[in-house]
């Protein structure tokens, strides 16, 4: 009996001790995040796309201040995302729907992130509507090495006119002192009902299995990361039978994508709302690299996904109670901030 109760005794203080271990532990955390921005457009009329139909455009009222009020909105979100674990604005961020280069520069130079001195890589995408993706790193975490922007190539529509859409934009660089590869998408809208328009998006992950497949032709253990509004969500073929990506960690083979939005949206997650459904079309998916599956975080792994929905960014009341608090309406500024929720993943090692 007392062997019993001394064995017992032992187990104890050696788990204690093995957790103690463990919590003395110190990581370094960043915020890998992706944000929609809703047609983030300028009040300048571009005469090469069809920029005038955009909703600042068409606002009634003081464009300028709207403008300017949007940039406040957008940048303070952005600010937000990740900082209540890292104490800081997100490391890199990819964005959508924004009109061009200028945009990006007015909304870093915002006051609510001029302090973090982000860079930006931006592409001109041959989008009929002049929307791009980009990404926004901050200098200190972040050394961009290479960049490339991929055209998704369309099928001419039914009148025979070529149809264009955003780029992918592969950008790698050091995150601290490892290198990671992010692909930025905003892959081609529903326009005509989803099974109609569905072939477009699974030509968008076919171009995301190709890109995938040229960095790791490179180093089959790259570490990489896609995200965007996919316009899909997590259980769509474009991501099931195309990208092949996994929504359980124990089905992760080297090389393989992981979706942790998957999980979410069984559970009944969303980023968006669009006449009385709800969607998870934004997402963040890993490669098998990036994955704990051993729990050593020596090198940079995913710790946590998460949507970035506080209540400030959900509207309260009406027929779209719940739903993002969205910036336009009906051609008039609403004074909120995007149709989409932000979503983002913690990446940490040991110091």
């Amino acid at each position: 009996m007392n062997k019993i109760k001394i064995l017992v005794v032992t187990l104890c203080f050696l788990t204690i001790n093995s957790f103690s271990q463990k919590k003395d532990k110190e990581y370094q955390i960043r915020t890998i995040a992706f944000y929609n921005l809703e047609n983030l457009f300028d009040t300048v009329n571009d005469p090469d796309v069809y920029d005038e139909a955009s909703p600042i455009m068409e606002s009634k009222g003081d464009t300028a201040k709207i403008y300017q009020q949007k940039l406040e909105n957008m940048a303070r979100v952005i600010a937000q995302i990740g900082s209540k674990k890292t104490n800081t604005a997100p490391a890199v961020i990819g964005v959508s729907e924004v009109e061009n280069l200028r945009v990006l520069e007015d909304l870093i130079a915002n006051e609510h992130l001029k302090k973090f001195n982000y860079g930006i890589v931006h592409y001109d995408s041959p989008d009929f509507r002049g929307i791009d993706v980009a990404l926004l790193y901050q200098k200190r975490y972040f050394k961009p090495v290479h960049s490339k922007n991929y055209e998704l190539k369309l099928a001419d529509n039914e009148e025979g006119k070529k149809q264009t859409t955003r780029d992918q934009l592969l950008v790698s660089g050091y995150l601290d002192d490892e290198l990671i590869h992010v692909i930025v998408n905003h892959w081609p809208s529903r326009r005509g009902g989803e099974k109609k328009s569905s072939i477009r998006r699974e030509k968008g992950a076919a171009l995301n299995v190709e890109i995938i497949k040229e960095i790791q032709d490179e180093n089959p253990d790259a570490k990489i990361i896609t995200m965007g509004d996919f316009n899909d969500d997590p259980t769509n073929n474009s991501f099931k039978k195309v990208l092949k990506a996994k929504g359980k960690k124990s089905e992760v083979k080297p090389g393989d994508m992981y979706n942790p939005m998957e999980n979410m949206h069984a559970r009944g997650l969303n980023t968006l709302g669009y006449r009385d459904n709800i969607n998870l079309f934004d997402q963040i998916l890993i490669s098998s690299s990036l994955l704990d599956t051993n729990k050593k975080f020596e090198d940079y792994k995913m710790f946590k996904a998460n949507i970035y929905n506080p209540r400030f960014l959900i509207n309260k009341k009406g027929r779209y109670k719940g739903y993002p608090n969205r910036s336009f309406s009906y051609g008039n500024f609403t004074g909120g901030y995007s149709d989409h929720f932000p979503v983002f993943i913690y990446v940490i090692k040991e110091k």
